[in-house]
C-alpha cells in the first residue's frame, strides 16, 4: 500500500497492488450493491461498510485480499467454505484465482439481514 493514507475506498483500491485491483473493484461493487446505504469508511487503514454498526470490511494485501464478516457472518457458510482459506471470521482470496462472487454476496446478504435484525449484538 502507498505510504499516505486513503481517505476513501477508491483511493485504497488505487494505492492496492495492481494485480489485486480488479478483484478488489468487483469486491466493491459487489459490497455496494448489497448494502447501499451503509456508510463508507476507512478506519484503521481498512474499508469498512457500517450501517449503523460494523457489516463487513476487506483489505489488500500482496498476493490476496480478505473480506471480513466477522465470524458468525461466516459461520452458516462453513460447509461451502470449505475450498477457501478462511479464519474465523475472513476469507481470503488470492489474486490468481476468481472471486467467489455468489459466495460472497450471499454472506454479505446474510449479513446485512442479521446486522438490520439485530440478530449479532458483538461489532466482530
Amino acid at each position: 500500500m502507498a505510504s499516505q493514507r486513503p481517505a476513501t475506498i477508491a483511493d485504497y483500491i488505487d494505492a492496492a497492488p495492481p494485480a489485486g485491483q480488479p478483484h478488489l473493484r468487483r469486491l466493491y461493487a459487489l459490497l455496494k450493491s448489497v448494502a447501499p446505504e451503509a456508510e463508507e469508511a476507512i478506519k484503521w487503514g481498512t474499508p469498512f461498510f457500517i450501517e449503523p454498526r460494523f457489516l463487513f470490511a476487506f483489505s489488500a494485501h500482496k498476493a490476496h485480499l480478505n473480506f471480513t464478516p466477522t465470524e458468525g457472518g461466516l459461520d452458516p457458510f462453513r460447509k461451502a467454505l470449505e475450498k477457501h482459506k478462511t479464519t474465523k471470521g475472513m476469507l481470503q482470496v488470492p489474486y490468481s484465482a476468481p472471486l467467489p462472487e455468489a459466495l460472497i454476496r450471499q454472506i454479505a446478504e446474510q449479513r446485512v439481514q442479521a446486522v438490520r435484525a439485530r440478530e449479532d449484538d458483538a461489532f466482530w
